[in-house]
């Protein structure tokens, strides 16, 4: 007897797709935490070894190589001392509160229950736990639902899911370290090519324009205003945020989210110099602004979001 064909409606409806967004959301919260620190404990240890190079630091450096070997000898101690630290990766260890080391049992790592069981604190410590935990795991649980809505309960959906839970990690991680990791941008990048050559999200060769122009646009812009002000605007890492935007979007959403992007960047940067004492000096990272103006695209759609650039640009 062949089987049923499976019930997309259900199994890819608002709601499912909700709770299954409140879970991905439970994950992307340990991504953002660990990632940037396991990043840097490999660049930490990838400069312990150029460091330990005594020959090729006194070929740089242009000093005796009797110093240079000091340094490689201190350095090396360090070195040792990364390798000698336990596994940290996005599965170990498990969860624990960062307050006094509690390890987090399985009811209370249930996404957003665990945190509302416990009243927001250590079940141990009592230390508050961040109301950012469960609120990416609301914000991730109502975009997944929104897609299905938006885009209907198609397989297809589940890659915008992706799209999406890519996004919001990039955007957490830039703001807590000024910083968008090529182990998420490019990896989100090459996805919306493959996705696109299989037929399943835009056009390929919008989706190749598009990925080349969101890099080479900022690019330019970056360069341009290195030039003028001797100085950097902005990082490597929103070229090929823009990029992967592109990618998934296609090259007529590149100037819309770029607007968006700019504007909101605008908006919030001016309040927070005048009402956060922030200097004009301080770097106020982009990657946000552009997460924000790539899902405003997303879910208002490409047709209605030129529509209303049009009507705004007659106005």
């Amino acid at each position: 007897m062949p089987l049923a064909p499976l019930d997309w409606s259900l199994w890819l409806s608002p709601w499912v797709l909700g709770i299954f967004g409140l879970c991905i959301g439970s994950f992307l919260n340990v991504v953002i935490h660990r990632i940037p620190r396991m990043l840097e404990r490999q660049w930490l240890h990838e400069s312990a070894a150029q460091l330990t190079d005594a020959e090729a630091m006194a070929r740089v450096i242009g000093v005796a190589p009797s110093e240079t070997e000091k340094l490689a000898k201190a350095v090396d101690a360090y070195g040792t001392r990364i390798e000698a630290l336990p596994r940290f990766n996005i599965v170990t260890p498990r969860s624990r509160c960062p307050h006094c080391g509690h390890q987090l049992r399985w009811h209370e790592n249930l996404p957003l229950v665990g945190w509302l069981l416990l009243g927001g604190k250590c079940s141990a410590c009592k230390a508050p736990i961040s109301t950012r935990y469960p609120i990416i795991e609301v914000l991730t649980g109502l975009a997944f639902a929104g897609l299905s809505w938006r885009l209907g309960a198609q397989p297809t959906t589940l890659l915008w899911c992706g799209f999406v839970a890519a996004l919001i990690a990039l955007a957490m991680i830039d703001v807590d370290t000024q910083f968008l990791p090529d182990d998420i941008t490019l990896p989100l990048l090459w996805a919306g090519l493959l996705a696109a050559a299989m037929g399943w999200t835009i056009p390929l060769e919008k989706a190749v324009i598009g990925a080349a122009g969101g890099y080479v646009s900022l690019w330019t812009v970056y360069w341009v205003y290195r030039l003028i002000r001797n100085r950097e605007g902005m990082g490597y890492g929103d070229f090929k945020l823009l990029a992967a935007l592109g990618a998934w979007l296609g090259s007529s959403m590149l100037l819309p989210v770029i607007l968006l992007s700019s504007v909101v960047g605008a908006v919030v940067g001016t309040f927070l110099i005048l009402f956060r004492g922030h200097k004009w000096e301080i770097h106020i990272p982009f990657g946000p602004y552009l997460v924000g103006g790539g899902l405003v695209a997303l879910y208002v759609g490409p047709a209605s979001l030129l529509e209303l650039l049009g009507l705004l640009s007659l106005g």
